[in-house]
This record gives C-alpha cells, sequence and structure tokens, in this order.
C-alpha cells in the first residue's frame, strides 16, 4: 500500500523544502523583453510560464511582484518571449539578478529590433515571439483575496524561427536543446531528442 505525505499548503508542507515547484516541473522559461515609455530595455527570466490557447496563440508569463517587466507591458502593451537554450542558460541567469543596468548589456547579449513591437529580441536565441498584450489578471486565494502574483497574457503577432531549426518546414523541438526549470534554487532539465517519445490521441 502507498504511502503518502499529505499536507494543506496553508498549514505549511513540514518537508525541507517547498516540493510544489519541483513536482510541476520542468517549466518552461519565459524570457521576457520589454521596453519602458522612455526606452530603457529590460530582460528577465520568468519560470511560470506557457501558451494558453492555439488560435490566436496566447502565451503567458506570471510576475512574483510587480516587477519592470509587468509594468512595462502594462504601460505599452507589448513583450517578446526569446527560447532559452542550453547554450544560452548563463547569460538567461544573468538577466534574472535585479538591477537597474540594461540587461542585455550585463548579460553580453547582442539584440535584434522587432518588426511589429518596440522591444528587442536576444539575437542569440532560435526562436522569438513578438506579442501584444490581452490581459494583465492579479491572482487570487480560493477565497477572494488578492495575491500579489500578476499573469500577463499576450498575443503572439509575430513568430520568428532560425531555420536551422526546421526540417522539411517541421519544427525540431529539441535540437536547439530548450532548457527548462525545475525544483529548488539551482534545478534546471535540458531537452534532447533521446527524451522523446511518441503518442497519438485516441480517435
Amino acid at each position: 500500500m502507498t504511502e503518502y505525505h499529505f499536507y494543506e499548503p496553508a498549514n505549511g508542507h513540514r518537508l525541507p523544502h517547498d516540493p510544489t515547484n519541483a513536482i510541476i516541473a520542468p517549466r518552461p522559461i519565459g524570457w521576457i523583453s520589454t521596453v519602458s515609455p522612455a526606452g530603457k530595455r529590460n530582460l528577465a527570466p520568468y519560470s511560470f510560464f506557457n501558451q494558453f490557447n492555439y488560435r490566436p496563440p496566447i502565451i503567458g508569463f506570471c510576475s512574483t511582484g510587480w516587477k519592470d517587466s509587468v509594468a512595462n507591458v502594462e504601460a505599452t502593451g507589448e513583450f517578446v518571449w526569446n527560447l532559452a537554450t542550453e547554450a544560452l542558460a548563463g547569460a538567461m541567469n544573468a538577466t534574472s539578478a535585479t538591477v537597474e543596468d540594461d540587461e542585455f548589456v550585463l548579460a553580453g547579449l547582442d539584440s535584434l529590433p522587432s518588426r511589429l513591437v518596440k522591444p528587442d529580441r536576444v539575437a542569440a536565441s532560435p526562436v522569438h515571439f513578438e506579442c501584444r498584450k490581452t490581459q494583465i489578471v492579479q491572482l487570487q486565494t480560493a477565497d477572494g483575496a488578492d495575491v500579489d502574483s500578476w499573469l500577463v497574457l499576450g498575443e503572439v503577432v509575430a513568430v520568428h524561427i532560425d531555420t536551422a531549426m526546421l526540417d522539411d518546414g517541421i519544427y525540431q523541438t529539441a535540437r536547439s536543446i530548450p532548457i527548462m526549470r525545475g525544483g529548488g534554487p539551482t534545478d534546471y532539465f535540458a531537452v534532447r531528442e533521446e527524451a522523446k517519445f511518441q503518442m497519438r490521441r485516441p480517435a
């Protein structure tokens, strides 16, 4: 018979570290570039990130606290998602620092202009999504109390894909070796071809 560790989060987990980030993992990384109304660039990674709709494509990231990325999207209505890869892991991590400097410069990253929105793209990243804000939602508890976390949703209005990531027009997910966030303060995972398996949905 299976023995379960049971707890109610409101009363504490009774473990050395909160396990939820390790259980719901690995999580895609929202490497988000924005620009302030005054033209100041910002680049920051968010481990609470995913796609939420096919057509139109809508992606989102959640920020614990009202940070520069959220403030910039609220003010300008635009952001860019940049794919974080194993080769860019160190630079991505450097952009998580809380600084006043331009994170592109801080991490030694070259940038490219976007086509339809103002925030720059990470030049070394193989995929970029240019996005326009659809909603910013403050999270709430089950009893309706506000949480200081902000879900930013945006419609993908333009996509840039390094053609080296395509075979006969089909995007090869593992080719760039995208990285995902795991649990604890240091855990990341890389997606490689040998981890792939295939299943079809039932008819």
